[in-house]
């Protein structure tokens, strides 16, 4: 048990030493991401009707 402790401290130790000693990435950012994709033709039919305001979800499989 004594020597899962000494493990445990030194490796939080040398974690906490590696993250103080890694250079600053620059300012956080989002990551640039492409538009969602448009909705297939023909998604009403396999979707079914959805009213304005209503939470609907609805799986459509493309190839």
């Amino acid at each position: 048990m004594i020597v899962w402790a000494v493990v445990v401290v030194v490796g939080g130790g040398l974690t906490w030493w590696l993250q103080d000693s890694a250079e600053p990435g620059g300012p956080y950012r989002w990551e640039n991401a492409d538009p969602t994709p448009s909705l297939p033709e023909g998604w009403e039919e396999q979707c079914g009707p959805v009213t304005p305001g209503a939470d609907a979800l609805c799986f459509v499989r493309t190839r």
